[in-house]
Parts: structure tokens; sequence; C-alpha cells
């Protein structure tokens, strides 16, 4: 079962982040960098208002024959992929093109919460054991890293050969202001020919989307015995008061946000450090799928780990393991066979950053219900509220590298860069990232939840099914005793 739920996280990570939907998609509908940053920002404020309503919503939704989570995962798929491939299809109305962006982007944003919050809640409800969910939750990452490879290799092979190569510039004196050479390469390369290419490739994506979505409908089912039948429904406010009033709650989101924050950061920008600051332009892409691919190889190392040694020890060592590659990236001359070793090392660390705090949830989560055990069935709210804040420090590290680079000089398909960038790429992939690291590990130093904490709850919560067992099973005889009467 655990196995049927990790094969669903490609559709999330098979589509292209938002990065490559500025970068590229509206791009190539010649859209000015300022409407550009409009939608993108819009889109992230619209998810911070559908992330917590969907998961408010998805907690009041009754039961039904396939369960509580797959009703929003089967509805909302096929208009996500609909809204996604008109994400790139560039409208024939030019006045139209910021509407029909912001519309669309916002659009898929809300159909990708629908999916995500509920898809993600599902481990609570597949098992009522936490190493089965532990066991869930690692195939789950396993093959979110997997589908990031596939996706980005979809994209990469379709159309890598619709884009139009860099720009050669020369110095200035100063080495400051890049000014454009004389010679300036030229591509055959229609914008057409790259209209159909990134269509194409939305459209293939689209298709194996639906196919792992089919896979995950038909292939786990949920387990309503997983909590108890007691519910109290809570409003939308008393569910904002229980995420704050929860202490262990808020320390793993914040520990996890920083965390995810110093990763996105050097994940965001490493492709560019490698192709300017260390010269491995034709490189890049086979150095990222090392880490992808190393990262996803060692997930299941760290699953054996934390079982042997605990979740918290494991986030210590796992997440502080990264520090000295960052530092010795930036600080090693170009050396191509040393930095695919580095990379393959770092790949260690990219998993265990965001495969053990997705473990540490369902704690949190069984926590929360042994100390309100008259307050159950909010897992999707939980989960919402941390989904937002995973697509939170997206967001950020995304405005904080453009905007960086921008006051650096950054030169959009050039060739070459300025020294200033070169200096920011490497604050941006070492000095930044590390400083976050050490701010999220002393973080969760404070973080309640230990191995006994955990075994207790799980005793607790154990208990607590049975007496619910027990007074339904009651519940029933007297019903039937009341029939016969």
């Amino acid at each position: 079962m655990a196995r049927g739920e990790a094969s669903e996280q490609l559709p999330s990570t098979l589509l292209p982040s938002v990065k490559d939907l500025a970068q590229d998609g509206l791009g190539i509908a010649k859209l000015d960098p300022f409407y550009a940053s409009i939608i993108l920002f819009v889109g992230r404020a619209w998810d911070a208002v559908t992330d917590p309503t969907v998961g408010f919503l998805v907690s009041r939704s009754p039961w039904t024959r396939r369960g509580r989570m797959m009703p929003w995962i089967l509805l909302s798929t096929p208009f996500a992929v609909i809204s996604y491939f008109l994400i790139w299809v560039v409208p024939p109305v030019e006045n139209g093109k910021v509407v029909w962006y912001l519309i669309f982007y916002c659009l898929f944003q809300s159909l990708q919460t629908c999916f995500h919050v509920p898809y993600s809640a599902l481990t609570m409800f597949i098992s009522s054991e936490q190493k089965e969910r532990d066991s869930a939750t690692a195939y789950r990452m396993t093959i979110e890293v997997l589908g990031s490879v596939i996706g980005t290799a979809i994209q990469g092979q379709i159309v890598g050969g619709a884009n139009a190569p860099c720009l050669n510039h020369t110095s200035s004196l100063n080495d400051s202001v890049l000014q454009p050479s004389s010679e300036v390469n030229t591509s055959h390369v229609s914008l057409d020919d790259t209209k159909h290419a990134y269509m194409l490739a939305s459209g293939v994506i689209s298709i194996i989307y639906v196919l792992c979505a089919a896979v995950l409908f038909l292939g786990v089912r949920e387990q309503k015995n997983v909590q108890r039948k007691a519910d109290r429904h809570l409003s939308f406010v008393e569910g904002l008061r229980l995420l704050r009033t929860h202490g262990p709650y808020v320390k793993l989101v914040a520990g996890f946000l920083f965390t995810s924050l110093a990763f996105m950061l050097m994940e965001g920008n490493f492709a560019l450090f490698i192709t300017y600051t260390l010269g491995f332009r034709n490189d890049f892409q086979n150095i990222l799928l090392v880490i992808m691919l190393s990262g996803a190889l060692t997930i299941p190392l760290w699953q054996l780990f934390l079982n042997r040694f605990g979740k918290k020890t494991a986030v210590y060592i796992g997440i502080s393991w990264a520090i000295p590659f960052m530092i010795l990236v930036v600080c090693i001359e170009s050396n191509l066979i040393l930095t695919y070793i580095i990379s393959l090392a770092a790949g260690f660390s990219v998993a265990a950053a965001f495969f053990l705090p997705w473990s540490m949830l369902p704690d949190v989560v069984d926590d929360f219900k042994v100390q309100n055990p008259d307050s159950q069935g909010h897992e999707a709210i939980f989960y919402s509220f941390y989904v937002f804040f995973t697509k939170f420090a997206s967001g950020v590290s995304l405005g904080i590298s453009t905007l960086s680079l921008h006051f650096a000089g950054y030169v959009t398909r050039g060739c070459v860069q300025p020294d200033s960038v070169h200096l920011t790429l490497k604050m941006l992939v070492s000095a930044a990232p590390v400083s976050l690291i050490i701010l999220g590990l002393l973080i969760f130093m404070s973080y309640p939840i230990n191995e006994q904490r955990r075994q207790h709850n799980s005793s607790q919560l154990q208990a607590l099914l049975r007496d619910s067992s027990e007074q339904d099973s009651d519940t029933s005889e007297s019903s039937d005793l009341g029939s016969a009467v």
C-alpha cells in the first residue's frame, strides 16, 4: 500500500518549477518582466489563501465509498492538467496575455493545492502504525526525487533543441559591466518552434500526470478506522488557533522552513553557479542529475538510520552533512571530477533535508491527537499549512535569487557574467544556505518529540482506537437489542 501511495508523487514533481514558468513560459510569450513578476506574486499570494482553505474544507469533507481524500484528488486532476497545459499556450490576443496567464496560473495553483493537500495528508489514512507511515513517506519522497528527474529530462529533451544559444559579450576594463560584442551567436530556431516545443513538452507531462493519478486512485485505499469516529468539527479560526498553540508543530514548521529555504536557494542557483562560476556549461545537467539520483538512492538509507537512531539524530546528522560540501564547492578551483564527487556527497544531505521533516509531521499529528482526544480528524489542516510553508520557502527563494542576481548585474542568456554575479552566486549556494541550516538546526533542538514520546503517543493512540471500537460495538449491540425488543 505504501508503494501505491509513493507512485503518485510523480504528478507534483513532473511539473516544471515556478522558476521555469517565469523564465521559459513567460519568456516565449514576450511579457514584460514587470508583468511576469506581478503574475508570480499574485499566484503566491493566492496560494496563501487556498492552502489553508482547502485544508479546512478537506477536514470537513464527508467519508465516501472511496474515502475522504480520494474524491479531491480524482476531481482536481483533469482540471489541473488542463490549466497547466493552457499556461504554456500563447494566446492570440496581444492585449489579453497578462490576464490569460494570471487566470490560468492562479487556477493551476488552486487545483494543485486541491491535489497536493489531500495527497500529502493521505499518509495518515493508509495505516495507523508509525513504522508503516514512515515507510510510506520514504517511498513517496524517493519517487518525488525520481519524478523531478523525469520531469526535468522530458522538458529538457523536448525543448533543449528549441532554445537559442547564449550571447557572447566582452567585458569592460573594470569587469563590472558587460557590453555586447560585435559577434553574437545566431540561431535558426524560430519563436514558433520554441512555442510548439514547450506545448509538446507540457502535453507529454500532462499525459504522464494522468497515468500516475490513475495508479494512485486504483492502487491505494484509505482506512476509515485509523482515527476515532467521534470527530468534533472546528471552525476555520479554531483550526488556525490549534496550529498556533501546538508547540511541536510550530517548532517543526519553523525548522523545516529555514532548512528548506537553505536547500532551495542552493538548488535554484546551483545550475547558474556551475555554468558561470565553475565554467562547466556543458556538464551542469549531468551534475544536477548526480545530485538528484544520489538523493533518491539514499532516502531508503535514511529511513533505516532513523529507525535505528531516531529522527532528531537523523535530522542533525543528515542536514548538517551538507555544510562542509557547500563551503568546499566555492573554495575549490574549477575541477570537474571533484565537482562530481562533491555533488554526489551533497545529494545525501538533500535527501535528508526533504525526507526527514515530512517523516516527522505524522508524529506531530499523533501528539496532537493524544493531547486532544476529543478533537480529531484535523490531519488535512496540519498538512495544508505544511504544504503552504513549502511553497512559501520556494517563493522566498525565488525572490531572493532573482533580486540578488538583478542587482549584481546578471546578463540574461549571457555566455559570461561580471565578477559581481560570481560573488553573488557563491553567496547564494554557500554562505546563505549554511547560515539558514544552522538557524534551522538550532530550532530543531527545541523540538520536543523524541523517540520515547513517539512510543508513548503510539501506545496511547492504540488505546484510544480500542476504546472507540468497543464503544461502537456496544452501541451496535444496544441498537440490535432494541430492534429485537
